[in-house]
Parts: C-alpha cells; sequence; structure tokens
C-alpha cells in the first residue's frame, strides 16, 4: 500500500443518503433526483449551500440542469457513464476530491425512469458494437441478459450444475426484500415457486433477472471531521479498488469464463486483486455483510469467487444452507438487492450498506454489523467502516 492510500485511510466519510425506490409514472430523472437530494440533506443534516461538488451519470439529468434545479453553485462537477460497473469508481471519485481538497462536501446524485421495452431512445446502441456484455447483433442477442446467460453457462460447463444452482440466491434476496417497507418485490418466493418462473435465456429465469422500476439516490462524501458535526454516525471509506478491464474481461462475469475473445482458465485472485482489503487492513473474514451488483444472479456466484470468499467453482454450493441470508456466514444485499427491493443502478446497494453499519435496519439488521464490503466480479470494491 502506498504512503499516500495510507494517510486517506478513513480520512473521508459518507454522511447522508437519499433514496427513492418504486414506480412514479408522473414523474422525471430531474424531479426524482432533486427529491434524492433532499432526503440527503434532511439525512445529514446539511443546507444546500454546504454542498460544493456534484457528481452524476450521463442519462437522466445534465449536471448544469440538475444544479440549476437545486440551486446550487459547486467547484467540481462531474458527470460520467451511467452502468452500474461504474457507480464504485464513482463514489471513490467523490472520496479523492474531497480527500484532495477540490470540494468540501460532494454530492453524488442520479434520477431513473425505467424504459420501455424495445422503445427506441434504448441508450445501448450508442456504444460501438453495443459495448462488451457478449451481445451478438448479428444474431439478434441485445441484451445483457443474454451475456450473463453464456457466462452461466460456461461456468455451469466447467464446474458442473446448472439454473437449480442460482435459486438461492434469488430466494435468499426476496426474503431480505420481504423486511424491506421499500423493496417492490416483496411476495414470497420459495425455490418451488423460483423453478416454476418462466425461461428468460437458459440458464436464466424471469427471477434471475433485476428490476425495471423509477428510482432516485443521493449520497453525499464529505471529511470524517465534517461527517462527526452532522445528524447521523459517519460511516469510513477505509478501502477501494477499481473496475478491472482488458480482453479478459467479459462485463458480466469474472476473469477466465472466456465468452469471445476472453481465454477460459480457472480464475483465482492475487495480491494485487485484493487491494481494497490490503488499503483497510482487513481480510475478506472480517466484513460483516456484503453488496454486491445483483442483475443477474449468477453474479453473486462470480464476486464470491472473485474476492476469495470461496475456490473456483465452489460458489454454487458456498451459496447453499442459508449462508449468504441475514444470520448466515456472510449476509449479502440485506435490502433484497437489483433482484428484489429494486435497481436505482445500483446506488441503493451502498445506500444500504451505509444504513446497516449506522444499524438503522430494524429486523433485517445485520448484529453488530461494523465493515461492510461493495464488490463485484469485474474487481471494483469499497470497504466501509462504522
Amino acid at each position: 500500500m502506498t504512503e499516500l492510500a495510507q494517510a486517506f485511510l478513513n480520512k473521508t466519510a459518507v454522511c447522508g443518503v437519499g433514496l427513492k425506490i418504486g414506480k412514479y409514472p408522473d414523474r422525471t430523472h430531474l424531479s426524482l433526483a432533486a427529491e434524492s437530494f433532499k432526503l440527503a440533506l434532511d439525512d445529514c443534516g446539511m443546507k444546500r449551500e454546504d454542498v460544493d461538488g456534484l457528481i452524476c451519470l450521463s442519462f437522466g439529468s445534465d449536471y448544469d440542469r440538475l444544479l440549476e434545479a437545486l440551486g446550487v453553485n459547486v467547484r467540481y462537477a462531474y458527470q460520467g457513464w451511467s452502468h452500474g460497473r461504474f457507480i464504485s469508481p464513482m463514489l471513490q471519485q467523490a472520496a479523492m476530491v474531497v480527500g484532495m481538497g477540490l470540494a468540501k462536501t460532494v454530492a453524488i446524485v442520479h434520477g431513473r425512469r425505467s424504459k420501455a421495452y424495445g422503445q427506441p431512445a434504448e441508450p445501448e446502441p450508442w456504444r460501438q458494437g453495443l459495448g462488451p456484455h457478449g451481445e451478438s447483433p448479428a444474431y439478434g442477442a441485445l441484451a445483457p441478459a443474454f451475456g450473463a446467460a453464456i457466462a452461466a453457462q460456461r461456468y455451469f460447463h466447467m464446474y458442473g450444475g446448472g439454473n437449480e444452482d442460482l435459486a438461492p440466491v434469488a430466494v435468499a434476496f426476496r426474503k431480505h426484500a420481504r423486511m424491506n417497507p421499500q423493496a417492490i418485490r416483496r411476495d414470497p418466493m420459495t425455490t418451488e415457486d423460483y423453478l416454476k418462473s418462466r425461461w428468460i435465456i437458459e440458464p436464466l429465469r424471469l427471477f434471475d433477472c433485476c428490476q425495471n422500476n423509477d428510482g432516485g439516490a443521493c449520497i453525499i462524501v464529505t471529511s470524517a471531521e465534517r461527517a462527526r458535526d452532522c445528524k447521523k454516525a459517519p460511516i469510513y471509506i477505509s478501502g477501494m479498488q477499481g473496475v478491472h478491464a482488458g480482453r479478459d474481461y467479459h462485463n458480466l462475469t469474472l476473469p477466465g469464463l472466456g465468452v469471445a475473445q476472453q481465454k477460459v482458465y480457472k480464475y483465482e485472485p492475487k495480491d494485487e486483486d485484493l487491494y481494497a482489503y490490503k488499503m483497510a487492513g482487513i481480510t475478506h473474514k472480517d466484513v460483516d455483510l456484503l453488496m454486491t451488483y445483483d442483475a443477474f444472479t449468477p453474479l453473486v456466484l462470480f464476486v464470491l469467487e472473485r474476492f476469495g470468499f470461496c475456490k473456483p467453482g465452489e460458489a454454487r454450493e458456498y451459496i447453499k444452507n442459508g449462508r449468504i441470508e441475514l444470520g448466515g456466514d456472510i449476509p449479502i444485499n440485506t435490502s433484497g438487492g437489483l433482484l428484489s427491493e429494486g435497481h436505482v443502478i445500483g446506488w441503493n446497494l451502498f445506500i444500504e450498506a451505509i444504513r446497516q453499519l449506522r444499524h438503522e435496519c430494524g429486523e433485517r439488521q445485520v448484529k453488530d454489523a461494523q465493515i461492510a464490503q461493495y464488490a463485484c466480479f469485474l474487481g471494483e470494491s469499497i470497504i466501509f467502516r462504522r
């Protein structure tokens, strides 16, 4: 770990969060973002004038229109790509901006309206070749679900198993969502219910796929010193690492499960692949809860192997017998995740981590939670500490 990283440890914190999630047919991207910003200000007890940095995603409201609506002037503004893989780098960027003194308090703000299926305004075609999800436009495979499905097929071909091995993920997250008043999918779901749901793309069924809903989110980051003067307990940012990319990285799986140009091999993380742990001074055994981008159930298997919770090919057995549920060895996505709470690009996963470490989650609270990790199959991660 570098000297700069060591000096940065626990020097920044999340002090406020705001979340809107559900169906809001009469709302706009902008109004959902603005309301989430107001909720986050109220959460931490700040005024809008206290915010001098803004980070937002590319789809929804432009940063300048958003600032006009909020009535805020900033000295640091950034707008980036919308995909879930970039939410972790954006939160990391906010922490680094505060740590370097480029702004005192940064609000990450997002508003989302669900797109109608098949609408011509679909943003994916803006990327050359539709991006590296594993889509094959010439064959009509235009959705990320296709990429997740073929990655899961490769995984099961290499290690055995099949669709039924994904059921524990969907069932566990639905159990968590039933304890979350904000969750959209709260109906009871058994393994039998899961196995009766219709196929989307084998080996993925309906309940293997996340939701398409409206929402808004805001996360406010400031210095640890300022955060201690806010309404809620500060949640410190202790460790982080970025998205790993290159020709061996398919954007919906971990390295080694080649589905296009990628190599096929059994991936095990090296020391440099676990930098966030080193920076925070912990190992995965110290993590009390794990939040991960669960657009599709196989992604949960991939992240467990990516960060060394289990060996290659072991995740499909590792997740069974309640291990990833509340009360298990490593509770995952305790809000219900994108699969059952709802889809706000993934910002709601960060917000659940913050609320868990504040011990605000009621019946779904992880007992004595002190350390939460956000981590994904492409290598990005943030370690939060109470």
